[in-house]
Formats: C-alpha cells, structure tokens, sequence
C-alpha cells in the first residue's frame, strides 16, 4: 500500500474525488487533531467538538465526487468547523430565546438571524460599533485588541494611568455587548 503522508493536500483532493479510501485516511490523520482543537476550544464540550467534527468529515466524504478545492483544504476544512460550531450556537440561542419568551414559533431562517450568524457580517457589525465608540475608548480597545498591548503599555504610550485603561475597556465591552447583544459579543470574543 503506498504513504500518502507525503502527498500535498491538493493531490489528496484529487485522489479523494475518485472515492480512494486511503486518501481520505490521510487528509483525517491530518487535520482531525488540529480541527478537534479548534472546535473544543470555542464549544469548550468535548462531545460537542468531536460530533462536530465528524460531520465535516462525513460531509467531505459523502460529497467527494463534486468536491471543488477553490482555496486551500485546511482553510475549507476550519471553515466548514465554524460554520457548523455557528450553526449550533444558532440552535442553542433559538432554543434559549423559546425558554426565555415561551413564544410558539420564531423564524430561524429569517434574514436577520442569517445575518447575525454569519463571521464576515458579525465582524463588520463589529467594526461598526467600535468605530461608534469614543475616540479616546476607540483608540485604548485598538491598542489591546488590534495591537495586543498589554493595559500598562497602553497607559504608558498614552500618557494616562492604567485604571484609566481599564476602566475604558471594561466601558468599551459592555458597549459592544449592549449594542451587539451577548450572543455576537461572545462570538467576537472566541474569534480575536
């Protein structure tokens, strides 16, 4: 039986379209332990991430004869992991909104609620409300989020103390999920 463990990923696509099990075994050998922590990272249940997991797999297997690489596997794969770890905290908020509301129906597939989940507009509805911030609480969350400053670094390039610092993060957080709603604002904490 030949090694694939040498093969480039694109050559494994190729492979896996003509349904070659070893192929396969091999793109799963690659990336499953990496995906796995990816996914038990943002869902934090080890249950939650391996099913999750498992789909996407099962999913690139079941749809291997149509399967177009247009990027790059690793970067389909993590996708497709983001988008069914989304999907669940869609389920889970739609449950928790019946719970909250004992409402008796609610529309999941309604344009706002696919709009929310997605990553591009969640980080764009982001991007809106921080630039809505003060300039001044704007500037220190760029410094700690966009630059990685630690809250002293900040306090000393700006000239201000670092209470200071951490009194306009903790104003700028509780902005973002007063304006995002908890759901987006967690979303946006697990990706930065």
């Amino acid at each position: 039986m030949p090694s694939y463990t040498e093969h480039i990923d694109k050559a494994l696509v190729d492979l896996l379209k003509d349904s070659n099990q070893n192929a396969f075994k091999e793109i799963y050998n690659r990336y499953n332990g990496l995906l796995f922590a990816y996914a038990f990272k943002r869902l934090q249940v080890k249950d939650e991430a391996k099913d999750v997991i498992q789909e996407v797999f099962i999913g690139l297997w079941e749809n291997r004869e149509h399967f177009i690489l247009k990027t790059y596997l690793s970067g389909f794969l993590y996708k497709s992991v983001l988008n069914k770890i989304l999907n669940i905290w869609k389920h889970k908020r739609v449950i928790r909104h019946h719970v909250l509301s004992q409402a008796l129906q609610l529309d999941v597939d309604s344009v706002e609620t696919d709009f929310l989940i997605r990553e591009k507009d969640i980080a764009a509805l982001v991007e809106k409300e921080i630039a809505a911030m003060p300039p001044r609480m704007r500037e220190i969350y760029g410094l700690k989020y966009k630059q990685y400053l630690s809250v002293k670094q900040i306090a000393t390039e700006l000239n201000i103390s670092e209470n200071t610092v951490a009194t306009q993060l903790q104003r700028a957080s509780a902005h973002l999920k007063n304006k995002l709603g908890l759901l987006i604002f967690v979303i946006h904490i697990l990706q930065r």
